[in-house]
């Protein structure tokens, strides 16, 4: 009875102290905060808020039925594909400073981090520039050799940034903290202004799908749907809105995916605001586990085709591994794919600029990468 008191005490003390420490952590500022109080008011009202969490417009499940985690390790220590390259990934270090063009300029910075300069205006989207895309720097994916070679201070002030969810490897809180005296204001779906707003920035619009804001007298913003979910902490999923982008003005129509699975709302936004000269699309960290957040890139193609783009270039691949596949496989099934349907795809290394109709960089740079 003793030996079996000792080890009720003992596994006792054990899971008090994990809970502590659990606790403890994550009262990180770079958690955020869900909304809560007048945030929380607010978002409630949003059609797209129900039963206390926002919804897809499609029935969506974040992992399939057959998922097990047994089955991703298994997976994990077994496949023989590389995550990583095995060599320094090629970029090109070109400033940033706005220079007039006709329609506008694409700067890719790995993953799917944008810099997009259009009608004088700077717009930085899902800006990530940290090592890794974790609450915490000493642990988490870490991004690859090469794709560094832009720093934060190399960027010109930016007029506005656009968040399109709360997910790490997108709302990066160093980053955001480096920016946020740097930006003029943010934009961002509905309750992510909450982590915002508790990292010390006032200069934000939140959005709900299909909202429409005039962000200067060229450029129109919209917030449309994607479908996907949201949350940094604990207990948190879907408490926070996710997006996609369009972004047009009288001389340019750009579209930006954020994160979604393959779903009725491309063919929705293409009906309502195509053709569009550029749809950068997600492309990478993809899995059947999780397919119906995360498109394949056959799939990517297909919503492409159903935006009514001109111009596809892939994004949310090149930079980390966040799933079991190849790093590669993304380009390679994406191309396979876009050169089966005739479409253009755009594959600019790090810093090569896209300058819509005249710079369209295409060369498949990743075959010569091991």
């Amino acid at each position: 009875m003793k030996i079996i008191k000792k080890m009720f005490i003992f596994l006792l003390v054990f899971v008090l102290v994990l809970a502590v420490s659990t606790f403890i952590f994550v009262q990180q500022a770079s958690f955020g905060q869900a909304p809560k109080g007048e945030d929380l008011e607010r978002v409630s009202k949003s059609s797209n808020y129900k039963e206390g969490i926002f919804q897809n417009l499609e029935k969506t499940t974040v992992e399939s039925p057959e998922m097990s985690y047994w089955k991703l390790l298994k997976m994990y220590f077994t496949d023989t594909v590389l995550r990583a390259p095995q060599e320094t990934i090629p970029s090109v270090k070109n400033p940033l400073a706005y220079q007039e063009i006709p329609k506008a300029k694409v700067t890719w910075f790995g993953h799917s981090t944008v810099l997009l300069q259009m009608e004088g205006k700077n717009i930085l989207i899902d800006p990530v520039f940290s090592e890794r895309t974790s609450p915490v720097q000493y642990f988490g994916s870490k991004r690859f050799e090469g794709t560094d070679i832009y720093k934060i201070d190399d960027l010109p002030p930016i007029d506005f940034v656009l968040i399109s969810h709360d997910h790490y490897d997108h709302l990066d809180y160093e980053s955001i903290i480096a920016l946020k005296d740097r930006v003029s204001h943010f934009y961002v779906p509905l309750g992510v202004g909450s982590h915002l707003r508790k990292w010390g920035i006032t200069k934000l619009t939140e959005l709900d799908w299909w909202d429409e804001i005039q962000v200067s007298p060229e450029i129109l913003l919209v917030a449309t749907p994607a479908r996907h979910f949201s949350g940094r902490g604990l207990g948190d999923r879907f408490k926070t809105l996710w997006a996609s982008y369009v972004i047009k003005s009288p001389r340019a129509s750009i579209y930006f995916s954020g994160d979604s699975g393959y779903g009725t709302h491309f063919k929705a936004i293409g009906e309502k605001y195509g053709a569009f000269d550029l749809a950068m699309m997600e492309t990478g960290q993809y899995n059947t586990f999780w397919s119906k957040i995360h498109m394949m890139p056959e799939e990517t193609v297909q919503a492409h085709l159903d935006l009514k783009g001109k111009a596809l270039m892939p994004i949310h691949w090149g930079k980390f591994t966040l799933a079991l596949h190849a790093w590669k496989e993304p380009a390679e099934r994406i191309s396979q794919k876009a050169d089966k349907e005739s479409v253009t795809l755009l594959t600019p290394i790090i810093g090569e600029p896209i300058v819509l109709d005249s710079l369209l960089p295409q060369k498949r740079w990743w075959q010569t990468i091991r």
